[in-house]
């Protein structure tokens, strides 16, 4: 392996009005969400029609209304200047039960009541109660079946992907992806080794990190990424910031996995050379990089490429999907990212697509890129997966032109 590397300006990227006005429009959502998320579901479940006594529904209403204080108070000192870990635990699993039960008290206390309706199912009453008892029933599933899809050690997911300028020395490289792992006020220090443990298994040339390695610096979560230091790869460990690091002294987290054996690819590149043909493995800082305010972080994938041969293919991680319309401008071959989640809870991936051009999966950009946007190995703020699997990403790359076998 050989590197360059280049440090120029970022070029300003000019945004659509549309989407700025929606950004602007975005910033009211934290003081009208955890009102919907409390409020809809004890409407729905409560005084629609159930009729419950008077001491169930008091007791039910008082426990909403400690969910809609409560929520909002363990997250600011769980994630605010605090940082306690037990009223992080605490808001985060509160969110993520609240937006599960708001989503099905939405869907159950619609379709449900409409198709008992329909049927001809009880009186208006009998069938209040039908649908609270189904959402309280859909909602406990779902949260056991999320938290267990959470903290397990994710599956791997194994493609090829073609790369036209690929050489056919090339043909067969194993890049293994894991992002996001977002090491957090749930130690997960056990998990982490066994992520690292399977990755190991996948016998890669090259490994990625696209970021998000935590939620807290690297000072308060080593005991939990120091296991990323036992990940073996026969050509390179690669990594690059993701938007948490620059919420947490990013620069401590670039540190960090450079002692800890991987290449920190800050706008830099390295050649990765296999059969007498090269492949260009690229690296940017997150694009929240620059309005951090840290000396030196910024996106440019300029420099990154800064000495580079414009012939050869190239590799690029980028934290964000939407990094792609640079990569498409300037003939990537192939961008790996993160950030997504899949959208971790279902339906959230809705509003994920709002600010990302791919949520999950291998996606086509441009004349020739390809954009692959894991769902990413760990998860953030709630301890839950709907319909979102975590995962650890094997992709193949093939050549159009495989060197045969003598």
């Amino acid at each position: 392996m050989t590197e360059t590397s280049s440090t120029r300006p970022a070029d300003s990227e000019a945004q659509a009005p549309g989407r700025s006005r929606l950004r602007r429009l975005m910033r009211f959502i934290p003081l009208v969400a955890p009102v919907l998320l409390w409020a809809v579901p004890c409407w729905v479940l409560l005084h629609a029609g159930q009729h419950w006594p008077f001491p169930v529904a008091l007791v039910g209403t008082v426990l909403f209304v400690l969910g809609l204080i409560g929520m909002p108070l363990a997250m600011t000192r769980g994630h605010g200047r605090r940082q306690r870990d037990r009223a992080a635990i605490i808001g985060d699993a509160l969110l993520g039960a609240s937006w599960v039960l708001f989503t099905w008290s939405v869907l159950l206390g619609v379709l449900l009541r409409l198709a008992l309706t329909v049927a001809g199912v009880g009186g208006s009453q009998d069938r209040a109660r039908i649908v609270t008892w189904a959402v309280l029933g859909v909602t406990a599933v779902l949260l056991a079946w999320g938290y267990a899809e959470a903290r397990r050690v994710p599956r791997v997911r194994r493609l090829d992907v073609r790369l036209p300028r690929l050489g056919p020395g090339l043909d067969g490289v194993r890049v293994a992806l894991i992002t996001d792992t977002h090491y957090g006020p749930l130690d997960r220090t056990r998990w982490s080794e066994r992520v690292c443990e399977t990755v190991n298994t996948l016998e890669a040339d090259l490994v990625c990190h696209t970021g998000d390695i935590a939620d807290g610096t690297a000072e308060r979560r080593r005991a939990q990424a120091v296991p990323l230091g036992t990940v073996r790869a026969t050509r390179a460990r690669v990594y690059v910031t993701g938007n948490h690091e620059y919420y947490s002294e990013a620069q401590g987290w670039v540190d960090l996995m450079d002692e800890l054996g991987w290449e920190p690819l800050r706008n830099r590149h390295l050649l990765l050379e296999r059969g007498g043909d090269t492949l260009v493995v690229a690296g940017v800082d997150d694009v929240t990089a620059e309005s951090s305010g840290l000396a030196g972080h910024r996106a440019h994938l300029a420099g990154a490429l800064d000495g580079a041969d414009p012939d050869l293919p190239v590799l690029l991680l980028a934290h964000q999907p939407k990094f792609v319309d640079r990569a498409a401008a300037a003939g990537i071959d192939l961008q790996l990212s993160g950030h997504t989640h899949g959208g971790q809870i279902w339906p959230f991936h809705h509003l994920v697509g709002i600010d990302q051009p791919a949520l999950a999966g291998l996606s086509h950009h441009g004349a020739r890129t390809l954009l692959y946007t894991s769902r990413g190995t760990g998860f953030w703020g709630p301890p839950f997966r709907v319909f979102a699997p975590s995962e650890i990403t094997l992709l193949v790359l093939r050549s159009p032109h495989p060197a045969t076998a003598p």
